[in-house]
């Protein structure tokens, strides 16, 4: 997935909790999935983020050989550059790109 290509936007936006907890009917409910989405989102990143790196990474073990390299420069401060897993998981829920199902199991 290419989080560039989202419209998500980079800063903090206030959202009405309410209107957007329509479809669940429940303010809580609507975080969880949220959340949990955007750890979804976290770890692909992450997994992503250390294939691009692990292309730089040295194969020796000594420590006191430290090299800058700027391609790995660059590609650690692109997924800086990122929204936020929590920003992209709230537009897509918005966008109603999320999918979720409410367990029916008795409480």
């Amino acid at each position: 997935m290419d989080f560039k290509k989202t419209n998500t936007p980079l800063t903090t936006v206030t959202r009405d909790m309410i209107e957007m907890s329509q479809d669940t009917g429940n303010v809580y409910e609507t975080v969880c999935i949220i959340a949990k989405r955007a750890n979804q989102i976290a770890a692909q990143m992450k997994s992503d983020l250390e294939k691009k790196l692990q292309e730089f990474a040295p194969y020796n073990d000594n420590l006191e050989e430290v090299s800058e390299n700027r391609e790995q420069i660059e590609i650690s401060r692109y997924y800086e550059r990122l929204p936020k897993p929590t920003l992209i998981a709230a537009q897509e829920y918005i966008d109603k790109k999320l999918f979720f199902r409410k367990s029916n199991r008795p409480q």
